[in-house]
Parts: structure tokens; C-alpha cells; sequence
């Protein structure tokens, strides 16, 4: 749940269509604070790394970039403009690793403070 509202939070900053997606980002934090009550400070890290999927699928799309990319077939042609995607994956990948970082060190800590 908290991987979903961090993904809805990323694309609502990123996108102009992000507006509709911050009523289902609160939706799955009020869920996530109704149905795992006992792990929600370690769980809550799980919406930095759902915070860095959308950089990567934005990544992805762009990966022919950066520049006009053209394509001809036998009844079509045209040209795209795409972005550089390393910026958007190294977003994506520090969002995506240090969310899942963040929660192993945290599982780790608590693990070793249990009697």
C-alpha cells in the first residue's frame, strides 16, 4: 500500500494528470495505516520506493533519446523528439534502491534490538 501512495504522490508532482491520482494516494495511505498498524514506521519506507517507478517508466518511454528520432515504413514516416532518460533513471534508481535500503537497514535494527 505505502508503494502505491508513493507512486501516486511521484506522478502528481511529475504530471499535469497527477491530480487524479492523489485522491488514490491517500486512499492507500489510510488503508495502509488501517490494516498495518504493527510495521507502519518500517512499512512507510515502501513509499520512497514506489516514489521512483514512475522516473523509471518515464525513463524507459525515453530511452531512444535524447534528439529527434525518425522512422520510415512503406506507408508512413515521422520523427519524435525524446528526452535524455539518465536523469529520470537516476532518479528513479536512487528513489527504488534507497526505499528498499532504507527498509532492510531498518528490518536489520529491529531485528538486533529484539531481546
Amino acid at each position: 500500500m505505502w508503494a502505491v501512495a508513493g507512486g501516486c504522490t511521484a506522478i502528481s508532482v511529475i504530471s499535469f494528470i497527477g491530480v487524479f491520482f492523489l485522491p488514490v494516494a491517500g486512499l492507500s495511505v489510510l488503508a495502509a495505516l488501517r490494516w498495518g498498524r504493527r510495521s507502519a514506521g518500517r512499512s512507510a519506507l515502501g513509499a520512497i520506493a514506489g516514489s521512483g517507478v514512475p522516473f523509471l517508466i518515464v525513463a524507459y518511454i525515453q530511452r531512444k533519446g535524447p534528439g529527434t528520432v525518425c522512422r520510415h515504413t512503406a506507408t508512413a514516416s515521422g520523427c519524435d523528439e525524446y528526452l535524455d532518460p539518465r536523469p529520470w533513471l537516476a532518479i528513479g534508481l536512487v528513489l527504488a534502491l534507497g526505499g528498499v535500503a532504507a527498509f532492510l537497514l531498518a528490518r536489520a535494527r529491529q531485528r538486533r534490538l529484539r531481546p
